[in-house]
């Protein structure tokens, strides 16, 4: 016998299984890569319910709460109690500022507003595109404040 099968394995049959290996490897690695559409679908959900909960919070307090946004995140804000400052919710579990996980966003708000969420119960409706370059969702506000993401 030589070394080659005294362990019961050929060199062709070691270099089947390292082939295996590989290729089981790069499609682990493929698998973990994120999905752009899921990123920015995570982005969008996470939108839609934040702003809920801000709507909500602009409800019971009174004050209304302004909604900005550039390509790293967003963040939510309202005038102090005293009317002389402005509040970031930088302490806010929910309402605190976030960075997209979508790694370019740009957004777009429609009709071209300030999106301010305040004590009203009706509002005009708006939407809020959302796009990372090559996928595009829409977060919508219907009039009676339901927030959607289509």
């Amino acid at each position: 016998m030589d070394s080659h099968t005294q362990h019961g394995f050929t060199l062709i049959e070691l270099m089947v299984v390292l082939v295996i290996i590989g290729i089981a490897s790069a499609a682990i690695s493929l698998s973990i890569k994120p999905d752009p559409l899921n990123l920015l679908r995570k982005d969008a959900d996470r939108l839609a319910q934040l702003l809920q909960v801000a709507q909500a919070e602009a409800r019971a307090d009174g004050r209304p709460i302004s909604w900005k946004a550039d390509a790293k995140g967003f963040r939510f804000s309202r005038q102090n109690d005293d009317g002389q400052g402005v509040e970031h919710f930088k302490d806010d579990p929910q309402l605190r500022p976030r960075a997209w996980q979508s790694p370019a966003m740009e957004v777009r708000i429609e009709p071209k507003q300030p999106l301010v969420l305040n004590a009203e119960w009706i509002n005009p409706p708006l939407e809020i595109r959302l796009s990372d370059g090559q996928h595009r969702l829409n977060v919508q506000r219907s009039a009676a404040g339901q927030v959607t993401v289509q």
